[in-house]
């Protein structure tokens, strides 16, 4: 290994190299091309930043003046790329290595100066550095090695084109390097296309995934979702915690309900600009901030040196994802708890996340309040402040205070204000498995107490009267000074409404109604002398009621009787003899009788052409005219368009019948989009007019 490169490991405090690191580092792939596979939080970024080393250094080590970059690391997210070069910022300290980056969301022309003053090393996102690259303000033509991060999420991006563009105005004799949690297709093709002869290197075993992740699948209630994740903080009391949620939404709701409930929070999602997710990240590193609300943008490559717990507020949509991002804690030989929080309705899809991702994970309900106090009484117990030294000012205090009150009330004291800077736990309800999809319910329906002796009254204001139990109940407890535990059945009639009060109740019921019986609304309440009669009447109607009911062909029983084949139905007009064909005329009485569902194509021909003799100098347009011998359309003094029905100065057009000349079904009408025929005025061209039977204005 690089002298440079061993002391800045062993400056950071690297005893051991792990499996990938060691992989990429082995005698004689100094020159290859590699194709890697691992999985999250096992080293990759200091593995490909230890792997070019020997490409991109000189013999002693170390990078010369700054110019032209000899490296380009490409990488999904903006979080991901800046938390890169911070990793090799320090790996490459002790070469003079000079770092930019190439990030969507930061400032163009700061990137830009960077460049000019020139870099070893650039670390950049595809869309910005594409815009790097057709701007010219990057040159390309010192670059000895590319490494693609994450390289099947940024397939997943959509970053393909980038990606090629970028590869392609690289100069050939680079190293390509290829890293991702898996290879898919996709991965395959692309390497197959942009890679020599490259060596594949596989570290992911699937026998055992995330060996230092404790995965927990916890069990509540459909409401109890937000509570379970306040007793999960509670209790496990991790330095960093990120709660990942499927939506931006989803987001802002936690990050204010957590805020609320006194837990330093911030968010992060795509909504926000790069400079508020970077101060988010910031913060969470400072330890400023203990919980992180996130979405999935936050589930590649993210590394907080102290994030001992993520828990899914809600479950991802696959288990790669899951993966990903329960990856975020157990990085780098750390330990971390992986909860899923999992209400009824989710459990079979949890169960086929964990199936489909190969994992085991520990079914359990959340914390309760009582486990969360006994933690905090623990944790206070071995607290490491019991065996430090206290100032003589802390001392003197200490004496003052055991003099004026009793040593056990000190103590209380101390456990009240201990308690009382976090948040006071949440009280879970029972956990009851409900019916999935497809899955019918064991359990038997509740039934309904009896209501007892009861007496009936009715008021004069029903169905008709726009009545309705939701007011109804209201206003009846309000004027009678009674509960709706003292009303029983209310039934609405069309113009009345009976109601039934339970008879230990009638006598209050009365006197706060008044002798008077007046409702609120001068509605008459009257007392009966025993039930209604309601008869049979049924439910009231609704939407779906006046729907078209649909015909029911299960019954056989209902069905109208069938008719003997053989004897012919019964004629709606018995007194009419059968029609019987003419002998010799079938041929002509088959063309007359066509069936109605494919009715005969006629042929208009001259139907369109109607030759007139008219002197000259008129050109009065052809006039139809029906059987009683008037026009059937009588045109306006002005020459404007016939009257229809429902104008004023018109009628309704005389009945279009068959005349003694006319066709077989009347004369049909004319097609204005028939051009091989036009209607030719004596002494004129033909012209084109809008309608084909539209008859022409009378000439001067």
């Amino acid at each position: 290994m690089i002298q440079t490169l061993a002391d800045a490991l062993a400056k950071q405090g690297y005893t051991e190299l792990t499996p990938v690191q060691q992989a990429v580092t082995e005698p004689g792939l100094e020159t290859q091309d590699l194709l890697v596979s691992a999985q999250t939080g096992s080293g990759k970024t200091v593995g490909f930043g230890l792997a070019i080393g020997p490409t991109i250094l000189a013999e002693d080590g170390t990078f010369g003046p700054a110019g032209r970059p000899h490296a380009l690391i490409i990488a999904p997210t903006r979080e991901l790329a800046l938390q890169v070069k911070r990793e090799l910022q320090w790996l490459y300290a002790g070469a003079g290595a000079t770092l930019a980056s190439c990030v969507g969301g930061m400032d163009f022309r700061d990137e830009r100066r960077s460049l000019e003053r020139g870099a070893h090393i650039v670390v950049a996102t595809p869309g910005r550095l594409r815009d790097h690259i057709m701007r010219g303000t990057i040159d390309l033509s010192d670059i000895k090695a590319v490494v693609l991060d994450e390289a099947d999420e940024m397939l997943d991006l959509g970053f393909r084109e980038d990606l090629e563009f970028i590869l392609e105005q690289a100069p050939e004799t680079r190293r390509t390097l290829l890293f991702s949690a898996t290879v898919p297709p996709m991965i395959a093709k692309l390497a197959q296309s942009y890679q020599r002869d490259a060596q594949r290197i596989a570290t992911v075993t699937k026998e055992k995934q995330h060996s230092d992740i404790e995965y927990r699948a916890l069990r509540v209630a459909n409401h109890d979702i937000d509570a379970a994740i306040i007793n999960c903080l509670r209790y496990y009391d991790a330095p960093n915690a990120i709660v990942f949620a499927n939506t931006r939404a989803m987001v802002t709701r936690l990050t204010t309900r957590l805020s609320n409930r006194g837990f330093a929070t911030v968010a992060l999602s795509g909504e926000l600009s790069q400079n508020e997710r970077s101060h988010a990240l910031q913060a969470m590193r400072d330890g400023r901030a203990k919980v992180c609300v996130a979405t999935d943008v936050a589930a590649r490559g993210i590394d907080l040196p102290n994030l001992q717990l993520v828990i899914h507020a809600e479950l991802p949509t696959n288990a790669e994802t899951l993966l990903h991002r329960s990856g975020r804690t157990g990085r780098a030989g750390r330990k971390g708890i992986s909860a899923m929080i999992v209400p009824a309705k989710m459990k079979r899809r949890a169960e086929n996340l964990l199936k489909w991702g190969k994992l085991t994970a520990e079914w359990a309900v959340p914390p309760t309040a009582e486990e969360v106090q006994a933690k905090d009484e623990e944790r206070l117990l071995t607290d490491p402040i019991w065996s430090e030294d206290f100032s003589e000012s802390e001392t003197a205090f200490a004496q003052r205070l055991l003099a004026e009150q009793d040593a056990e009330k000190i103590a209380a004291a101390y456990l009240r204000l201990y308690a009382g800077k976090n948040s006071a736990p949440e009280v879970l309800s029972e956990y009851q498995d409900t019916p999935q999809r497809g899955e019918k319910s064991d359990r038997q329906p509740r039934e309904r107490a009896p209501f007892g002796p009861s007496k009936w009254f009715s008021v004069d204001v029903g169905r008709e009267g726009k009545a309705e139990a939701r007011w109804l109940l209201p206003m009846i407890c309000k004027a009678g000074d009674i509960t709706k535990k003292e009303i029983g059945a209310i039934r609405i009639q069309p113009n009345e409404t009976f109601i039934e009060i339970s008879e230990p109740a009638v006598d209050g019921f009365l006197r706060a109604v008044g002798q008077d019986m007046k409702l609120e609304n001068q509605a008459t309440l009257t007392a009966l002398d025993g039930p209604p009669q309601l008869g049979e009447r049924g439910p009231r109607k609704t939407k779906r009621d006046y729907d078209r009911p649909k015909r029911d062909f299960g019954d056989k029983a209902k069905r109208a009787p069938q008719r003997d084949r053989g004897t012919p139905p019964p004629s709606k007009q018995a007194d009419v003899a059968p029609i019987q064909p003419i002998p010799g005329a079938a041929d002509d009485y088959d063309t007359k009788r066509k069936p109605r569902h494919k009715p005969e194509r006629r042929d208009h021909g001259d139907a369109l052409v109607e030759k007139r003799h008219k002197p000259k100098g008129k050109s009065e347009g052809p006039k139809r005219r029906s059987d009683s011998g008037k026009p059937p359309f009588k045109r306006n003094s002005d020459g404007g368009k016939p009257n229809h029905k429902g104008k004023a100065g018109g009628g309704k057009p005389p009945f279009k019948g068959k005349s003694d000349s006319a066709p077989r079904g009347g004369k049909p009408k004319g097609n204005a989009k028939d051009t091989s025929k036009r209607f030719t005025p004596p002494g004129g061209k033909s012209k084109s007019r809008k309608g084909g039977n539209t008859p022409p204005r009378k000439g001067r």
